[in-house]
């Protein structure tokens, strides 16, 4: 027979392990990332970028701030840091220019091809591919695909959408996109008289979609939106990647722009993120999220391994604490309790 004093031990125990598992659950079916609140985008000329994203593609300037000091050193792994940021907003979504006034960083690789694993670029939607298409050239961007692309009928996921990949000043890319009828989501189709209507999504080269789900999915809890395997001459021309096969993957949190997973299931020739990149590199780009609980995100991620760039949750101000993580492949996420 079991004793007293060992039954009310063993009562205890239970009591702590049921009590563990409701906050688990809790945890599970509250995602950590509640917002994906913008894009941020390193610029080496602030000036000639916020020139180009509101003269070119309409954006509209809210905030311009810099930031030093030990908190953002320690947030970004750069000491003596000053940064110039910029927020500009198209519709109802934002980027943030990131200029690293010190120290100064490197330009993007003058050969960077759109399978390189540093890739991300900022998906625009706009009303009208045809106008859109010809104000870039008036403006003479470069070219990262060979021009627009309408993706084919046979793809059911993606036929339909038209699409055209290029660059801004610092070489950073950037996609516009057009929605057919019953394609994406509503928003994209309300009656207006704008040409540029907001970001839908930043897409990423990943060199395993699962290994990357199991980051954005399983330890920050944004939700698989949608998949598609895209491939053939039209793929070709619009990431300018000879054989280009993609198994793409769109996660979505509740609220802000999608984050999409491409990966080159062939060629499968694209260069890793560089070992020693670092945010004031003009290729680093990062995902602002808000988080309900940056520790916990802290926790998920040096249990899954992954990359800090910060030292741990940095508090930038009373109540707001900020990390900064990669994923597998080197994109780093932003992730602020707010």
């Amino acid at each position: 027979m079991i004793g007293r004093r060992r039954l009310r031990a063993m009562l205890t125990i239970l009591a702590g392990l049921l009590l563990a598992a409701s906050v688990l659950c809790a945890h599970a079916a509250t995602p950590l990332v509640g917002k994906v609140d913008s894009v941020g985008i390193t610029v080496g000329d602030m000036d000639r970028s916020v020139a180009f994203y509101s003269g070119v593609l309409t954006f509209k300037k809210e905030s311009d701030t810099e930031v030093s000091g030990d908190a953002y050193e320690h947030l970004y792994g750069l000491f003596g840091l000053r940064l110039r940021i910029v927020r500009m907003r198209l519709g109802e979504e934002s980027i943030d220019l990131m200029q690293f006034l010190a120290p100064t960083g490197r330009p993007a690789p003058v050969d960077s091809r759109s399978n390189d694993r540093w890739f991300q670029h900022v998906a625009i939607i706009v009303s009208d591919m045809n106008r859109a298409y010809a104000l870039l050239r008036a403006h003479k961007v470069e070219h990262a695909s060979s021009g627009p692309q309408r993706l084919p009928d046979w793809n059911p996921n993606a036929g339909g959408i038209e699409a055209f990949y290029f660059r801004d000043p610092d070489g950073n890319p950037l996609e516009i996109l057009h929605f057919p009828a019953g394609k994406g989501v509503p928003k994209w189709h309300e009656a207006g008289d704008r040409l540029f209507l907001g970001i839908d999504h930043t897409a990423i080269v990943v060199a395993d979609t699962d290994a990357s789900v199991a980051f954005y999915r399983d330890t920050l809890g944004l939700s698989i939106a949608g998949t598609s395997e895209n491939y053939g001459i039209e793929q070709e021309h619009l990431n300018n990647v000879f054989g280009a096969h993609l198994r793409i993957t769109s996660l979505r949190a509740a609220a802000g722009p999608g984050v999409e997973l491409l990966e080159y299931l062939a060629p499968r020739t694209g260069r890793p993120m560089p070992a020693d990149s670092q945010p004031n590199d003009v290729w680093y780009a990062q995902i602002n999220m808000s988080v309900r609980d940056v520790r916990v995100v802290v926790q998920g991620a040096r249990a899954g391994h992954y990359t800090q760039v910060s030292s741990g949750v940095i508090e930038l101000a009373p109540g707001l604490g900020a990390f900064v993580v990669r994923d597998p492949d080197g994109h780093a996420s932003l992730l602020r309790q707010k």
